[in-house]
């Protein structure tokens, strides 16, 4: 299936490492000229070599100025912007039952703020270009997981909820929005590679007790669905969560 991103101006949020450097990988593949986002500008500029990005947007998404900052950056090097990728985000908060105020703040301003920061800073360019947006949520939002922190999961389901609630007035800019919900994601350095090298029998035994595909997902299982939404072919799609998680969740 041809995607037709060539030369689609695209900013990826949280894009030096993980999930949103392999986005921001694919894209480049496709031809899009990628603007590449992170806070530490000394990573963010090794990735962009690594990488060969067109361009980095330095700036922290979870607050209004660092968003206003990375969109700025944006526009200057892209010149505008047809696809957002708001992938900033972190599951790390405190074992399920010892929330508290400061750490409710901290995760919902990780995970939630980053991505309605820079849709707000962002929108202008994107109706213009009559875009896309795709969020970065995980399946957390979608149903309980056994111990996965409150905070992140209520923060996730915020999300879900903004992404469905937004796409009709953004809908009306001629700008589609979907969220990407990933379960459980292999890719060096990630948790799940820790958890797998100290315990693989009890890791084998999760996947098969949870998930009907029995495996891990792999980076490219989430990316291959962010291009496609990214693309005209997903052009009736939004206002929609995709779960990528082999089978995982019920809901």
């Amino acid at each position: 299936m041809q995607l037709d991103l060539s030369g689609k101006a695209v900013l990826v949020t949280a894009s030096s490492s993980g999930i949103g450097r392999a986005i921001a990988s694919a894209f480049l593949a496709e031809g899009s000229r990628v603007a590449i986002n992170g806070r530490d500008e000394a990573a963010l500029k090794q990735a962009a070599g690594e990488l060969a990005a067109t361009a980095v947007a330095p700036g922290d998404a979870s607050t209004h100025d660092g968003a206003a900052a990375i969109v700025r950056h944006t526009r200057e090097a892209l010149g505008g912007l047809d696809v957002l990728v708001c992938n900033a985000g972190s599951g790390r908060s405190v074992i399920p039952g010892a929330e508290f105020a400061a750490e409710w703040q901290r995760v919902f301003q990780q995970n939630l703020w980053t991505a309605t920061n820079v849709i707000e800073a962002a929108r202008p360019m994107l109706a213009k270009s009559r875009g896309a947006i795709i969020c970065i949520s995980s399946i957390c939002g979608s149903e309980v997981v056994p111990g996965a922190p409150i905070t992140y999961s209520a923060a996730k389901a915020a999300l879900n909820a903004y992404v469905r609630g937004i796409a009709r007035p953004l809908g009306r800019e001629g700008v589609r929005i979907n969220a990407v919900a990933p379960g459980n994601i292999m890719f060096d350095g990630s948790v799940w590679a820790r958890k797998r090298a100290e315990d693989a029998a009890g890791v084998q035994e999760m996947l098969d007790r949870d998930v009907a595909l029995g495996r891990f997902g792999t980076l490219e299982d989430v990316v291959n669905v962010v291009l496609f939404l990214a693309s005209a072919r997903a052009a009736f799609a939004t206002g929609a969560v995709w779960t990528i998680d082999g089978g995982q969740v019920h809901g």
